[in-house]
Parts: structure tokens; sequence; C-alpha cells
């Protein structure tokens, strides 16, 4: 995989409102360490590696006048590894990841909201990295259904502009469990798509294999956690085998399933078959 040039945070401040950061900033090294485990489906696999690859190749894309690819939009219900997947774009690229604050960007005050999300574009303009934005339906909800529609309009017009104008190394990422709220005038400006589903039997078994492989566990524990964890999002199946872990440290004993049971009646996850 191709890696871009990586830059230190010390020499950059991140874009600010009213004095608090507007983001959060992890190193290439956080992000590869948050993404050891990352399970993702092979379309989107393919997605990331190509996307990647791209960008190895500049210099040739340029010669045949094909624009680079730096904008992704993900959508698909919580928990499925959307956020996962950016951190794991930007360790690949060996670039910083900038997590966008929504509480901090989105104001009250008429046209505050506009002016943070031109500041926070401003920084990735001039900061190469990947600038990404988790719930962007808050920013970007179709300007036809809203009760504050000339300042949604504004918000969604500032928007538009600063996507037209995105570009140099920086990549941008959005994130939406609610793909139908957004305006599709922003849908067009994305040159890469993503879809996220409930997990698929090989990747829960695959997830499961990479949570338990440095803890002692029984035998064929893998399909049986896997059966039982059917219809979880990647984010509860990890809340549970750990909350099982815990149970199988207290008792001094190796991981069995009865530990996955339990914990999976205790946490109650919101199972979608």
């Amino acid at each position: 995989m191709a890696c871009m040039s990586k830059n230190n945070n010390g020499n950059f401040r991140l874009p600010r409102s009213k004095g608090t950061d507007m983001a959060t900033y992890f190193t290439p090294k956080e992000c590869k360490k948050k993404t050891k485990r990352i399970v993702l489906a092979p379309v989107n696999r393919q997605i990331i590696e190509e996307f990647i690859a791209i960008l190895g190749m500049k210099e040739k894309f340029e010669q045949y006048d094909v624009p680079m690819p730096n904008k992704i939009v993900m959508f698909g219900p919580p928990g499925t590894g959307k956020t996962l997947t950016a951190f794991y774009l930007a360790a690949c690229l060996e670039l910083p990841l900038i997590l966008v604050r929504l509480d901090a960007v989105i104001h009250s005050h008429l046209g505050e909201t506009g002016s943070n999300i031109r500041k926070i574009f401003d920084y990735a303009k001039t900061t190469p990295c990947v600038l990404f934005l988790d719930e962007f339906d808050a920013v970007g909800r179709t300007r036809d259904n809203n009760d504050e529609v000339k300042e949604m309009a504004r918000v969604v017009n500032t928007l538009l502009q600063c996507l037209d104008e995105f570009e140099g190394s920086s990549v941008f990422i959005a994130a939406t469990n609610l793909e139908a709220e957004l305006d599709q005038a922003i849908w067009r400006r994305f040159d890469t798509k993503m879809i996220y589903g409930m997990p698929e039997e090989t990747d829960r078994e695959q997830f499961i294999r990479l949570h338990l492989e440095d803890f002692e566990h029984e035998e064929a524990l893998h399909k049986a956690a896997s059966d039982l964890l059917k219809g979880c999002s990647f984010a509860d199946m990890e809340q549970i085998l750990l909350k099982a872990k815990r149970k199988a440290i207290i008792g001094d004993t190796s991981l069995g399933r009865v530990h996955i049971e339990d914990a999976y009646s205790e946490y109650k996850p919101k199972v979608c078959l």
C-alpha cells in the first residue's frame, strides 16, 4: 500500500470555536493501534485498497487527466466499522486523523455553523490529514425537509463550496446512519461511497478470532460465539467479548461459551436479523 507524508501536530493549531477545539487529533501510530483488529467486508476492503493505490499513483493519473479521489462517504447502522475505517485509512496513509467534534461545530448563532465548517476544511487544505466527520447528516441534511430551512440552506451551501474547493494531500471522510437525510447535491460531491451492514458469519468469526487469539479459551468457541452473536454489530460484539473476558478472569478460568452467554444476557444488544 502506498503511503503519504505526515505532519506534526505541534506546528498546527486545531481550529477552534469559542475557545474550544473543534476536533481531536490522532497520530498515525495511534490510528494503527486502534485498528489492529479491524474486519472489513471484502467489497469495502477492495474499495479502500484501490483508493490507497490511486493516491500512490498521482503522476500517472495526472498524465491521463483523471482526477484523484479525496472524498469518501460511508453509510450504515451504528457500530459496523465506519469510524474504524477512517482510523484504518489514516494509519495506511501515515496521516493524522482529525476527528471533528460536532458539538463544537454546530452553533445556535446565525452563520456560526457555516463559519466553523469552513475553518475545519481550511485546516485540512493546509495540513495533510484524514478529516473525519461522523453523523454527517447533522450538517448535510436535505434543504427540503427542515424546520430551519433558511439557516440549513446556508450551512449546506457552505459545505458544498468547501467540498468543491477541497484539494491537496488531505482526504475527507463523512459517515452517517441516515443516508436518506443527506442533501442530494452533497451526495454528488463524493467520488467514493461505502455501504456498511451487520457482519456476516465469516466476518463475525474473523472478528472473534482476532479478539480471542491472545486469550485462553475453549476449543471451537469461535463458531459457537459467532452463532450466538448473529445480528450484532462489531461494536456490540466487542463489548460482549470484553465482558466475557472479565468474567473468565474473575473466575480464573479459560473463556468458555457460558461466559459469552452470560455477557450477552447482561449486555442486551440490539440485534438486527
